[in-house]
């Protein structure tokens, strides 16, 4: 099942600032909508696009030279590789991610099947997981079963008749992994971060985004006119009467709630989404809702107050509901009951699903196939207890102590910076480099791995097994209230192809499947992978001085610490990060939002410099050798280059577009644009296509 938008994404985008490598696609087993069986290699047989490394680290096959640098160098670095490349069927986009990702996949395919072979004493996280795997695998006895397990959930939605039953509702859906539009979930305190509080935010659309329903351009038209048949279909094939009636009445209910939603990016202003509101004040400020049973049915602890993100948007959805008639509300909560729960269920549900969510939005023209869904599953059951076994078979420990080498190496670099920054006042920039030298990196895996006695894993029960591994991560989740603030925690599996940051903590953190070529090879020249997993280090770190990351203190809290003149200095560099991104359009009329864009951005170009200071740091002071004829800057910047393959179907790109913080991956490549080392290496001239006066090169940090 799909996890709730407000548990996950609520600060998603502020407190968990990834490197992106997120990827809009098919929906997996376990999500509803957007988001060989021993391999040991990236076999070219098997892996569309596979690198073919030379001795340094570099794919030289998928280079094209025909094209200079400094016209196209993405089309340099990786022309030859888009030549030959076909986006897997089962596939939005394809790339160097894509690759580690599916990679991954297949390890972890066999690890869940190694251990479900052995044998395992009842209630042992082997035998759960083996459990979790074969009872999704087994699809006979699903489409036996028919709708059966979907029953119960549709006749508690079909008796509600109060509107404590519907708060009572939503607090259920929400424990169930269900997006509504008004739930609550836990965090840590955004200017206390050493206690945990409860949030509540803005949710319950069925499409990516507000502007899939206001948004006139005819893309977004056709999308919604093949949405609604897709809400009668859902209905019809769980049974539901008046199918045709009911999804029209649905989308009109989502599209009056996405005209209140706040845009993307209003949702990236950290300061803006701290709003707290003392509890028995919510009904009064946001009336039409009943609050005080949704709070108690989610099994929130009682607070004095609880922080609500979208103040206007929960004003707004609370009125909408209190004004729809209780008949429409109920038919909602009975799609998106049947939409949660369709990868569970028979192939006519996974079909139709994925037809929309895949297809239609995506531009995805295969399901994934079952094992790919059913790998899905389980990681996103018991993550963590696969990733146990993954580091144990396929993370060795000089390759730890490798990276942690590069990330010592990084935070001295960005130290370096810091320390003579003039834009920044001398006070500001103390402060700055404390934040800086209080980060923890985490590399790999974590400390300790998550306990998952409580969670219960029944045979034949795809459905009910999906609900209580929702439950249990909802119970994880509140259990933290009134503790001290687990450092240790990691949110994302060490088999996850990724990374990111987490101001609240003061971290950075990289899972042990990105740590591999093409980002990373304990054997590759180091000029590559400063070039490729060196920088995104350093977009982890500079995550944590970018225009969102920069409000967080060097404690961690969301607090005012830099002089006015540095906010204002600041800014002037933004706003030409902003323009410059903004120009950049990967389909036609389809251009980057630069706001929306601009944290990544940020941390892309900063990261990037970093890195390649880092580099220069680690020769201390030798001349790196010339290697198949490249120099060591060479190398690095085609490390960096060839991080970023991709190609995506433009339903895709669009798609990322209007929801992504993160720009399509071959314009970030033109981050080198605005390094000076870039026009040394290669010799760039005025008059190609991405030159820039050493004016107009923007260098944040």
């Amino acid at each position: 099942m799909r996890k709730s938008v407000l548990v996950t994404s609520l600060l998603a985008t502020v407190t968990l600032a990834g490197v992106g490598f997120a990827q809009s696609g098919a929906p997996s087993a376990t999500t509803a909508r957007p988001a060989a069986a021993q391999p040991t290699s990236l076999g070219p047989t098997s892996t569309p696009g596979k690198p073919q490394l030379g001795d340094f680290g570099v794919d030289l096959t998928a280079m094209d030279r025909t094209v200079a640098p400094g016209d196209d160098f993405y089309r340099y670095v990786n022309g030859q590789w888009m030549a030959r490349t076909e986006i897997p069927a089962d596939r939005s986009s394809w790339g160097g991610f894509g690759i580690l990702r599916d990679l991954s996949d297949q390890r972890t395919r066999a690890l869940i099947e190694d251990v479900a072979r052995q044998p395992n004493a009842p209630g042992t996280v082997g035998e759960k997981v083996g459990v979790a795997y074969a009872s999704f695998m087994d699809e006979a006895a699903i489409e036996a079963k028919g709708t059966a397990p979907l029953k119960p959930y549709l006749a508690r939605i079909d008796a509600i008749a109060t509107p404590a039953d519907l708060a009572t509702a939503f607090a259920t859906a929400t424990r169930r992994g269900i997006d509504v539009p008004i739930g609550a979930g836990v965090q840590q305190d955004l200017k206390n971060n050493t206690v945990y509080t409860v949030y509540t935010g803005q949710g319950g659309l069925g499409l990516p985004d507000r502007d899939y329903y206001l948004a006139d351009t005819p893309k977004f038209v056709e999308v919604r006119t093949k949405y609604v048949p897709h809400i009668a279909n859902m209905l019809r094939l769980a049974g539901r009467p008046g199918p045709d009636g009911a999804a029209r009445r649905i989308f009109e209910l989502e599209k009056q709630i996405a005209q209140v939603h706040w845009t993307q990016v209003e949702n990236r202003q950290i300061d803006k989404i701290y709003n707290p509101v003392p509890t028995g004040e919510l009904a009064k400020r946001m009336p039409g809702f009943d609050w005080a049973t949704m709070l108690s049915a989610s099994r929130i602890p009682s607070l004095p107050q609880v922080i609500v993100a979208q103040p206007s948007a929960m004003t707004g959805i609370a009125r909408i509901l209190g004004a729809t008639p209780m008949s429409t509300l109920k038919e909602y909560l009975a799609y998106h009951t049947i939409e949660n729960a369709a990868p569970m269920l028979p192939r006519a549900f996974v079909d139709e699903n994925f037809a929309f969510y895949g297809t239609t939005l995506s531009g995805t023209p295969q399901l994934r196939d079952r094992w790919k869904r059913g790998v899905s599953v389980v990681n996103g059951s018991m993550g963590e207890a696969v990733g146990e076994l993954y580091v144990q078979r396929y993370f060795t420990p000089d390759a730890k102590a490798k990276a942690d080498a590069l990330v010592k190496n990084l935070v001295r670099a960005m130290d370096a910076r810091l320390s003579k920054l003039e834009w920044m006042a001398p006070e500001t920039r103390v402060k700055a480099r404390a934040k800086l030298a209080a980060f923890t990196p985490k590399i790999g895996y974590p400390e300790k791995f998550r306990d998952y006695t409580a969670l219960r894993v029944v045979p034949g029960d795809v459905l009910g097994n999906a609900e209580r591994a929702a439950n249990f991560e909802y119970d994880r989740q509140l259990a933290k209230v009134g503790k001290p603030v687990d450092r240790s925690e990691w949110f994302m599996t060490p088999q996850t192809v990724n990374a990111y940051a987490n101001p609240l903590l003061n971290e950075i953190v990289f899972p042990a499947a990105i740590l591999q070529p093409p980002f990373f090879d304990p054997n590759a020249d180091p000029a590559v992978n400063y070039g490729g997993i060196g920088a995104v280090i350093g977009h982890e770190i500079t995550h944590h001085f970018d225009d969102q990351g920069r409000k967080f203190d060097p404690q961690g809290n969301v607090a005012e610490w830099w002089t006015p003149q540095d906010v204002a200095r600041f800014k002037t560099y933004t706003d030409r990060v902003v323009a410059q991104y903004a120009a950049y359009e990967p389909i036609p009329g389809g251009k980057v939002n630069g706001e929306l864009t601009l944290g990544e951005n940020i941390a892309d170009l900063a990261g990037t410099t970093i890195a390649y200071d880092a580099y220069k740091l680690s020769l201390n002071g030798r001349r790196a050798p010339v290697i198949d004829g490249f120099t060591g800057d060479q190398r690095f910047f085609l490390g960096f280059g060839q991080v970023w393959q991709t190609k995506a179907r433009e339903a895709a790109i669009r798609q990322q577009l209007t929801t992504d913080p993160h720009t399509p991956g071959a314009f970030r490549a033109y981050a080198v644009r605005n390094l000076d080392a870039w026009y040394d290496a290669f010799k760039v001239k005025p008059g190609q296509t991405y030159y820039l006066t050493p004016a107009q090169r923007i260098k944040v940090w």
